[in-house]
């Protein structure tokens, strides 16, 4: 700790604070910091701050937003750099590779440490002569950088030109789950789920890049040999339209069962024997851990750091990415034989609270912090 007797102040520096898997990680690590020694704020360079945002800052999280103007926004780092000597920050979190930028450019000459962090990749990944130049100079102002997974470690060595030894890998935790019986069962009622059905879901917004295309074929495939199968699907997105029409081609619409945009979704997870996701892409999903959490055996795309988090054969299956033929033949595996879905639900179960927690990831953080 940079100040001994007194309270580190760690600033997170993210583009907003809705819901998403790399806020609900920020989330986590103030909510599960219990060090009195150690005192957490957020810095948003987009609005609106989001729910999650306004929730934190109505608990007592110190919370601003200060929206950047198109382009590379100098005013942004100058505001950026007055915050943080106004305020005292010892540590500066940045989120993604943008507020990294502007996080390094703000601390130049300052004796506050960066610390960035990796959340995810776009599909298909790419990069530019430009970071080749840049992101080593970052680096060098940079006090740790961490990965969610080895996968988004290697992009980071492959596409930013990052030294692979820099680079720590820090899995993303959060609180174990609930399960609630009484609300699944009446969730099972209201979408009029038979009661013999095994019951297939994910939870994820319809964008290209969760698949769900494939998905959807291959569930076609399932009830072929399976007809006592549902699929829940949990979400919203510009897709909604094109997967509702593809259901109605594969005439399996009576059998697919559409929620659109839900809140607060875990009780869905209850409702799930199965677990699905299907991404051309992944970072640590969040929904995966939560699934895992309440012992669901899933069956995952090898798809960034999917593999890492589902043992195949163990916890569940993984199969190549976007193989419908393969990923039909998991699913189907899985159906027809319960016994396996308590076996891998369990395992899942275990190896979340080994790895996974938010306790963990949050004394990781800890740790690069100094605390």
């Amino acid at each position: 700790m940079s100040k001994l007797s007194e309270t580190l102040k760690v600033m997170h520096v993210t583009y907003d604070m809705r819901i998403g898997g790399t806020e609900m990680v920020i989330k986590n690590i103030i909510e599960g910091n219990k060090n009195p020694a150690c005192e957490m704020s957020i810095f948003c360079i987009e609005e609106p701050l989001g729910p999650w945002g306004k929730a934190l800052k109505e608990s007592g999280t110190d919370t601003s937003t200060h929206p950047r103007k198109p382009g590379f926004d100098t005013s942004l780092t100058s505001k950026m750099r007055t915050h943080i000597k106004q305020h005292q920050i010892d540590i500066l979190h940045c989120h993604q590779y943008t507020p990294w930028v502007y996080g390094v450019l703000a601390c130049s000459g300052l004796k506050t440490k960066v610390i960035f962090t990796e959340h995810g990749r776009f599909y298909p990944d790419s990069s530019s002569w430009k970071r080749k130049f840049v992101n080593p100079l970052l680096a060098m102002f940079t006090h740790k950088i961490t990965a969610i997974s080895h996968a988004t470690k290697q992009a980071l060595v492959d596409y930013e030109f990052l030294k692979s030894d820099n680079i720590d890998v820090i899995y993303n935790g959060i609180e174990a789950l609930d399960a609630n019986i009484d609300a699944a069962n009446n969730i099972k009622n209201k979408l009029g789920i038979p009661a013999s059905d095994t019951i297939f879901g994910t939870i994820a917004r319809l964008d290209p890049i969760k698949n769900h295309e494939m998905m959807l074929n291959a569930f076609a495939k399932v009830l072929e040999s399976n007809s006592e199968c549902t699929l829940v699907i949990v979400g919203d997105g510009d897709l909604m339209d094109a997967l509702q029409s593809q259901v109605k081609a594969l005439k399996i619409a009576h059998k697919v069962k559409f929620t659109g945009y839900i809140t607060y979704p875990k009780d869905y997870l209850s409702v799930f024997d199965i677990f699905l996701l299907s991404s051309f892409s992944e970072g640590t999903s969040m929904t995966l851990l939560e699934a895992m959490s309440l012992g669901k055996p899933c069956v995952v795309t090898d798809a960034g750091g999917n593999k890492e988090i589902i043992v195949h054969e163990e916890t569940g299956l993984v199969t190549d990415n976007n193989d419908m033929e393969q990923y039909a033949n998991a699913m189907l595996s899985l159906a027809g034989d319960p016994e396996q879905i308590r076996l891998y639900g369990e395992q899942a179960c275990k190896r979340f609270s080994k790895q996974f927690t938010v306790e963990l990831m949050s004394a990781q953080y800890q740790a690069c912090y100094g605390v």
